[in-house]
């Protein structure tokens, strides 16, 4: 038996964001991250329609891209000095994730982070508050999905927690708020968007109500991104639909280790300057990933399904997972993202030599190996990976090397 679980009601298109006039309750706390919801007039907007629908209104400011255990708990007790009945979320994903896990604490005040860390293991919520995110970015699809992402600093580790409990009540896909993405943030979130539907297809928990789903979020990416990249507004509606699809696909079939080593890199290295963002690192892994996963038959085939969605051609399935790989590569050079960590600037962009020197990657890659392998998406992956394979495969995604085991 198995389980496909969604937000109870989905608000989409241009203006959707009006339909917070009609939520019933007594207040709401508005989580939300820097400075852009509000230079655009988002959260404002937010605000109004929610005091129109008779609420009392509070605002968590502030919240940091790979939001923080602090911030999380911060957040929290302002939730429980102010005591909400709709919790409204509304940026990137780091401000629906910290949301995610500050409303997890706001319902239970014992909660710890390490309690909220242990998969599918967080108890039943709604009692306090309901749950709307608003997404503004067109990659992590945290509005639909049972996950959130938050990083401990002290360790260097981002961390899943992942129960179908967070999955928001309400959400609203409005590409107004796309459109105010800057270029390096589309590319970031639509990398991570095709990575979301590539690995919900070949997980070991796929399914046939996620299948549909990841295939024709597949197919919109492709036929979008690079577009929406380049200032084509039309695609870049089209692709905050796209992004929602593949969420919903990897919210119920899960993901790989393309996200576990993503979630392990990401902050490993923060010590030197820069974090290794998160959309970029799954550009860069997924490549490899797919190389590493094919060596198992049924992942093959699933690949091969794909690359003919996509019309790649390939007269067998060895020849069409090569081209879906040539595809991504090709695909992260017209979006200017690095195809290794050893060329990964501290700007995201390529570079001769990244920020991440040779000698300290070799020096931490056992742990982030190990790391790896013990992240929640591992899991689901089609082919469980040794510590020795686990290195190997950091090793070509640091140096951009052939995966051949």
């Amino acid at each position: 038996m198995a389980r496909f679980t969604l937000p109870r009601d989905l608000y989409f298109g241009k203006g959707a964001i009006e339909n917070l006039k009609s939520f019933k309750g007594k207040k709401a706390m508005i989580v939300v991250g820097g400075g852009s919801m509000k230079r655009f007039g988002f959260l404002q907007k937010a605000e109004d329609c929610l005091k129109e629908a008779g609420m009392e209104v509070a605002l968590f400011e502030g919240v940091e891209p790979d939001p923080s255990v602090e911030t999380v708990m911060k957040g929290a007790q302002a939730m429980l000095d102010f005591g909400p009945d709709w919790i409204v979320a509304i940026g990137g994903g780091s401000p629906i994730d910290a949301a995610k896990a500050m409303w997890i604490k706001y319902e239970y005040p014992d909660c710890t982070f390490e309690d909220m860390c242990k998969v599918f293991g967080i108890p039943e919520l709604r009692k306090k508050a309901k749950f709307c995110a608003i997404s503004s970015t067109s990659g992590t699809a945290t509005e639909v999905t049972a996950f959130s992402i938050i990083t401990d600093y002290s360790k260097g580790i981002k961390y899943p927690i992942a129960d179908f409990e967070i999955t928001p009540d309400v959400a609203i896909v409005d590409p107004d708020l796309a459109e105010t993405m800057p270029q390096k943030l589309v590319a970031h979130t639509g990398m991570d968007a095709i990575t979301h539907a590539v690995e919900a297809y070949v997980s070991t928990a796929n399914s046939n109500y996620s299948d549909p789903l990841a295939i024709h979020a597949i197919e919109m990416i492709q036929a979008d991104l690079v577009d929406s990249y380049n200032g084509d507004m039309a695609a870049r509606d089209r692709m905050h639909d796209a992004q929602c699809l593949a969420g919903m696909a990897f919210s119920n079939a899960l993901l790989g280790i393309v996200h576990s080593m993503a979630h392990k890199t990401g902050a490993a290295f923060a010590d030197y300057g820069a974090h290794i963002i998160h959309g970029a690192a799954n550009a860069m892994y997924l490549p490899k990933v797919i190389a590493f996963n094919a060596k198992d038959p049924t992942a093959k085939k699933r690949y091969g399904v794909i690359a003919d969605y996509m019309n790649l051609g390939g007269a067998n399935d060895d020849e069409k997972v090569d081209l879906l790989i040539k595809f991504l590569r090709k695909m992260n050079d017209d979006l200017k993202i690095p195809h290794c960590i050893k060329n990964y600037g501290a700007d995201s962009y390529p570079v001769e030599q990244g920020f991440v020197p040779e000698e300290v990657f070799l020096e931490r890659l056992p742990e982030i190996a190990k790391n790896a392998i013990g992240d929640a998406c591992t899991g689901s992956n089609p082919r469980q990976p040794s510590q020795e394979e686990m290195e190997k495969l950091l090793k070509c995604c640091y140096y951009d090397t052939e995966v051949d085991f």
